[in-house]
């Protein structure tokens, strides 16, 4: 199993859930988080005043997908969250050593 966390641009979560959810992704997690990489912030002005922001809006999914499913899971985030501009996002691909569904106590690949 691995642990896909994929960090986007916000108006793109619903386009790469509907994309998850068409190649059979059953479940994911979303936390609104801030960040910056190489676009480093922008400016922005408010009542005439200039200001920097050093982060930016943005949104982390993670999901747990078996091994054989991995490459079609990067394919879809990456096509339904690409707009071809900077700050697009990245997708981090982990090992998760075990798994456990709460409710039943199934574990590995049953628990997803």
């Amino acid at each position: 199993m691995k642990l896909v966390m994929a960090v986007i641009k916000p108006h793109k979560l619903d386009p790469v859930r509907e994309a998850l959810t068409e190649i059979g992704v059953t479940g994911l997690t979303v936390s609104e988080v801030k960040g910056f990489g190489r676009q480093k912030g922008h400016t922005e002005i408010y009542r005439g005043a200039e200001y920097t922001v050093s982060f930016l809006p943005k949104v982390k999914i993670e999901l747990v997908v078996p091994d054989d499913q991995i490459e079609q899971t990067m394919e879809a985030i990456r096509q339904a969250a690409e707009t071809g501009k900077i700050g697009d996002g990245k997708i981090f691909i982990m090992d998760v050593e075990r798994s456990m569904r709460i409710r039943t106590g199934e574990t590995g690949d049953d628990a997803l």
